[in-house]
């Protein structure tokens, strides 16, 4: 069989969701805000009510182990960065994209992103991958749409990991 190009991609992104799902399906408001170490990355709830990341423009060293509502956080912020500029919109600005708040939140927001990104890949031909494809992240001049859809399953399959890996770490140490 001679899979597409657009065929592989949505493949490869059907997997890494499927796994992300597992992990979803099981966690709580408590597994988001888990520390798993004095040094983290989380979210805090502000006095205005909104819940923000921990952030520095600079990463520090050693790096903070980022939380599960961290992740989901970032995951927010590059993913809904990635749609907005395929679709040719200017995209919101980091400091805009709020933590929602609790695994309900978080989960469906995610759901949301999944959605919105299947549009864009169920929109695409072999022709339409090699079209230029802006970045906010500098890949450079020859940056593709294919180079676009292929960064954002391995973001997301390394956002899932690092998910299930938090996950599965704290319920081991709560038995």
């Amino acid at each position: 069989m001679n899979a597409s190009r657009c065929d592989l991609l949505r493949r490869q992104f059907d997997l890494t969701w499927s796994l992300f799902e597992y992990h979803l399906e099981r966690l709580d408001t408590e597994d988001f805000l888990w520390r798993p170490t004095p040094l983290c990355w989380t979210v805090h709830l502000r006095a205005d009510g909104r819940w923000m990341p921990d952030w520095a423009e600079t990463e520090p060293d050693p790096v903070p182990v980022p939380t599960i509502g961290w992740l989901s956080w970032h995951i927010d912020w590059w993913w809904s960065t990635t749609v907005e500029l395929h679709h040719g919109r200017r995209p919101r600005d980091r400091e805009d994209i709020a933590w929602p708040g609790d695994a309900e939140g978080a989960i469906g927001r995610l759901r949301e992103l999944r959605e919105e990104w299947l549009g864009v890949l169920d929109g695409l031909d072999d022709a339409a991958l090699d079209a230029a494809s802006p970045s906010p992240w500098g890949q450079g001049p020859d940056h593709t749409v294919a180079h676009t859809a292929a960064w954002v399953n391995a973001e997301l399959m390394k956002n899932v990991a690092e998910i299930g890996q938090l996950r599965m770490v704290r319920a081991a140490s709560s038995g």
